[in-house]
């Protein structure tokens, strides 16, 4: 298990993390999500050495992480970090000989994995010939030639289309099944929500949530009524008389405290028209994230 404890970076009067203390264990995708700015890539950075945090530890399964451990771990950075004019399987080929692996070997697996990343056709293409969301596979699959115990990936489904999102989705799952922990940082939170087990929120270097994607939500203390009518007869939102989160003339989601009203609003919304759902659950993780991040903004206002 990979553990952060602590975790503290400045550079001058910049506080780019700030006691961050977070968790991966074998067998699990932890959702890493923050504003831009945040912390999440010098966070990532600190785990392979490419930042020196002022103070805290890193530890995996106990020990101190270090130069040993990186080559067990597949690191994905926001940046690319390839060779444009280099044929993508030599590419892939070549990281995994820098970490130790023979080259028939490494050759095998550079095959393997763009074939299940859906390139086995483009295996001598350079990488400048790929589009965008093709590079993006490519460097996905340069952090995954060496079956690393601890997957790292920074925004990895930046510029993949939906078909990509779900190759992308069924490699980690599989990664994950085999027992590697896998930590990786996106905006797409629909899809953070999706496919992980765990999720941290980090806002201006701090974490403000952690815990399950079930506890996080919950944590809220609100839960989203989603309402729905059938040939409206007059605007949903005037009909219930309460702010409206999301919705048009006949649908809208509204943010519900206390049981006890949703009798009240059900009546209300029958003067709209023929209610055609009511769907009662907790708040989605972008709800719970935008209310995070906002009222750290408020609270910063108000000290100031």
């Amino acid at each position: 298990m990979l553990h952060i404890s602590d975790l503290s970076k400045s550079y001058g009067d910049l506080v780019a993390v700030n006691g961050v203390t977070l968790s991966v264990p074998r067998g699990r995708i932890v959702g890493f999500v923050g504003p831009n700015g945040a912390g999440k890539s010098t966070t990532m950075r600190s785990i392979f050495g490419l930042v020196e945090p002022d103070a805290g530890t890193i530890t995996w399964d106990g020990s101190p992480v270090g130069p040993e451990h990186h080559s067990r771990f597949g690191y994905m950075p926001e940046q690319r970090g390839l060779y444009p004019k280099m044929k993508i399987r030599e590419q892939i080929a070549f990281f995994a000989e820098l970490k130790g692996i023979d080259r028939k070997t490494a050759n095998n697996r550079a095959v393997a994995i763009l074939e299940s990343l859906d390139l086995g056709d483009r295996l001598n293409d350079q990488l400048e010939k790929l589009s965008h969301g093709n590079q993006q596979r490519v460097q996905l699959a340069v952090s995954l030639v060496t079956n690393p115990e601890l997957l790292v990936l920074d925004e990895p489904f930046n510029g993949l289309d939906p078909v990509a999102v779900n190759t992308l989705q069924e490699v980690l799952t599989e990664r994950v099944a085999s027992g590697a922990g896998v930590l990786f940082s996106s905006h797409q939170l629909d899809l953070v929500e999706r496919i992980c087990d765990e999720i941290v929120i980090i806002v201006k270097g701090e974490v403000r949530a952690a815990g399950t994607v079930h506890d996080v939500r919950a944590s809220a203390g609100i839960r989203h009524l989603s309402i729905e009518v059938d040939r409206p007869i007059m605007p949903l939102a005037d009909a219930i008389n309460r702010p409206v989160v999301t919705g048009s003339t006949s649908q809208g989601v509204v943010e519900i405290s206390d049981d006890s009203e949703l009798e009240s609003v059900l009546a209300q919304a029958r003067t709209a028209g023929t209610v055609t759902r009511f769907d009662y659950d907790l708040p989605d993780l972008q709800s719970v994230f935008t209310s995070i991040a906002t009222s750290s903004d408020i609270a910063e206002q108000e000290i100031s």
